[in-house]
């Protein structure tokens, strides 16, 4: 696994974790050890990587047979049972496996991934260090004008002069910003305004880094909206690769969980009805379903796709 070039002052600390392993009696994932501390790159200078994990599918099924008694091994496989479990929404075994990233990402990623409020955050502060000058712009093929159908996604891509123009715009005034944020933190014979304060000058594009630790359960939640094809795509990439790493973290559940959730549907009770009376050679239309139309919008969209 090549790592990518980081420029943190923590890689050197990094790399002598890695050169001096150390003997643990806990469960481990062979997969996840390979992965600890290497860096995942995301969007143009963001990135991904493990700080630290905890438990594995086995820890799953461990708590779970904790509540339904001895007898459930011999009822079903570890595979099986997880499946049960996340068929039935149950959650409590889930939340008995731990993930700690660390993870560089653009503030309004960050603003927005910030809004699961389910895990623990430690960002790295402006008001005591200065935010390097990194920005995210966006590649040619992901500027796209705002859609005419809906108000939180993107239309068509932008293209020609259009595109250039939007891109010059983005880095001229990240780069303007920068420089004001430097010039007020400090100048020629002036005490320079507080970190606190300069960082409000700064863009939304600049990015951040933060430490995220989330249980199992809650990770699927994330995972579910966020890697999901309608995310918007600045942190749906960050959903993908983690999705990647959760997949050789826990095989069994993340496999649960692409099926039941990902790739899973969800019918309210008039739905389920619909669709009953469908099988049944019925022809039902939107005024005799008891739904509203965009219900059924949804509804059609699902049996139909």
């Amino acid at each position: 696994m090549k790592d990518h070039a980081v420029t943190d002052p923590i890689s050197e600390a990094i790399a002598e974790s890695r050169a001096t392993p150390r003997q643990t009696l806990r469960a481990t994932v062979p997969a996840m050890e390979d992965r600890l501390y290497h860096i995942h790159p995301v969007l143009d200078h963001g990135f991904v990587r493990v700080v630290d994990y905890m438990g594995d599918d086995s820890a799953i099924v461990q708590a779970a047979r904790v509540s339904y008694g001895a007898g459930t091994k011999k009822a079903r496989d570890d595979a099986g049972l997880i499946r049960y479990l996340m068929r039935h929404w149950h959650s409590t075994p889930f939340e008995m496996c731990e993930l700690k990233l660390h993870v560089k990402l653009p503030v309004f990623v960050a603003r927005q991934w910030i809004r699961h409020r389910t895990a623990n955050v430690n960002e790295y502060s402006a008001r005591y260090s200065i935010l390097d000058r990194e920005f995210y712009i966006p590649a040619p093929d992901h500027l796209a004008a705002q859609s005419t159908t809906n108000n939180q996604g993107r239309g068509q891509v932008l293209e020609g002069e259009e595109a250039q123009r939007v891109l010059e715009t983005l880095r001229h005034d990240a780069m303007r910003s920068y420089d004001s944020y430097e010039a007020m933190l400090s100048q020629d014979g002036q005490q320079g305004l507080a970190r606190e304060l300069a960082r409000m000058n700064l863009p939304a594009n600049i990015y951040t880094q933060w430490y995220w630790k989330v249980d199992l359960h809650n990770l699927f939640h994330f995972l579910r909206l966020r890697a999901d094809a309608h995310a918007q795509y600045e942190i749906r990439v960050y959903a993908d690769i983690i999705c990647e790493i959760v997949k050789d973290w826990v095989p069994a559940a993340y496999a649960a969980f692409e099926d039941y959730r990902m790739n899973g549907a969800h019918l309210s009770g008039k739905g389920l009805d619909c669709l009953r009376r469908m099988l049944k050679g019925e022809d039902v239309s939107q005024e005799g379903s008891g739904m509203s139309a965009g219900e059924w919008r949804e509804f059609q969209a699902l049996i139909r796709d």
